[in-house]
């Protein structure tokens, strides 16, 4: 199969298991996910499944980049930002989606190469930096929506502080890696509304930076 008919068949595949939002569909479609895996695995990037990248890292599997997406409910005006920039895969997909957004990773050197994709890619409504995503982006804030990409010990109540009203957070929250479950957290003017989206398997969500910590 050429690369085009294997991303055919992969929008395919998750239309079939409930994922129809032709404007999600569509983006996932145009993005090619085989410049996000590593060169051994790039024969296998449009296989519903995550794969690994450097620094112990990984790339979520489709279907669940999908969902997150589609539970983040985002649109052309909102800002967003993201805990956990890893490969750039899931901010592309975001940014072609909304106003802008802004991500944040704890290993420079993934987000050097991510960086390098948006560039490649065109992705100018991208803004990025390497930091403790637990602490989140304050001088950006408020955010209406806010998207981690490892699992949390509980709902960070650092991100809901700098979630605006009304806005959403879909977060994996689990502190072991076969109990997580994946929420979609609603601030209202009177405190969060929680929905369960189900299980997911995260890497964990770190404090501080990977470089500080020699990884």
């Amino acid at each position: 199969m050429t690369q085009v008919e294997d991303r055919a068949r992969l929008i395919l595949e998750m239309r079939r298991s409930g994922i129809v939002d032709k404007t999600i569909l569509d983006v996932m479609e145009r993005v090619p996910r085989e410049l996000f895996v590593p060169e051994t695995f790039r024969e296998h990037a449009y296989e519903n499944s995550a794969l690994p990248i450097d620094k112990g890292q990984t790339i979520s599997q489709p279907m669940i980049v999908a969902l997150m997406t589609l539970a983040l409910d985002v649109d052309k005006r909102v800002k967003v930002l993201e805990i956990g920039t890893g490969s750039g895969y899931q901010a592309v997909i975001l940014s072609h989606l909304c106003r802008r957004v802004y991500t944040i990773e704890r290993h420079r050197e993934l987000l050097k190469q991510a960086e390098q994709r948006f560039t490649d890619l065109r992705r100018h409504n991208i803004t990025s930096k390497t930091g403790d995503g637990g602490l989140g982006w304050p001088e950006q804030a408020p955010f209406q929506r806010i998207m981690v990409t490892a699992a949390a010990a509980d709902i960070p109540p650092v991100l809901v502080d700098q979630l605006a009203v009304g806005g959403i957070m879909v977060v994996p929250v689990g502190e072991h890696r076969d109990h997580q479950d994946l929420l979609k957290v609603t601030k209202t003017d009177n405190g969060i509304d929680v929905e369960d989206l189900g299980p997911v398997r995260f890497v964990p969500l770190l404090p501080g930076t990977g470089d500080r910590q020699g990884y």
